[in-house]
């Protein structure tokens, strides 16, 4: 019994240590983009992980997202986001992990989740998710402003 709770703390301690690196790796990455840091920033992604932005149309593998980001960072009129929430998960194995966290922006409030995976024993980001929040009382209102450009994505995209 000794054993088994002696285990139980290594695990528990072990995941809250794989948590505060994968914590520390987003911070770094939102830092870097801050900083206009473009190596820094895209050496955080796995080989082939995806960014999904706020826009319809931003759905791209990392090279695609690199081209699109470079002259942002080439001019220093990169973006900055902090978090100020975050819950990360980790599966059995310790060798992926997925989060959420709430961001402050220069577009307000923002949600960001994604998907980390171990690359040769360092975390890395394969999946990104961005997303803008809107107020529950304000949704029709934004549905409103969006509608006739998001209408006619659809339409190209059917």
């Amino acid at each position: 019994m000794k054993y088994l709770l002696i285990l139980i703390s290594f695990l528990a301690f072990s995941a809250n240590a794989q948590k505060a690196d994968i914590g520390k790796v987003l911070d770094d990455w939102h830092k870097a983009a801050a900083d206009v840091k473009f190596e820094a920033y895209f050496d955080a992604f796995a080989k082939d992980a995806v960014y999904i932005g706020t826009d319809a149309a931003e759905n791209w593998k990392v090279n695609e997202f690199k081209a699109w980001a470079k002259p942002y960072f080439d001019k220093g009129t990169t973006w900055n986001f902090k978090a100020v929430e975050r819950t990360i998960f980790l599966s059995p194995d310790g060798k992926l992990a997925w989060f959420d966290e709430l961001l402050d922006t220069q577009m307000k409030l923002c949600r960001g989740s994604g998907v980390l995976v171990k690359e040769n024993g360092k975390w890395k980001i394969a999946h990104y998710v961005l997303s803008m929040t809107v107020p529950n009382d304000n949704v029709d209102e934004v549905v409103r402003v969006k509608a006739m450009l998001e209408d006619a994505y659809l339409k190209r995209k059917s």
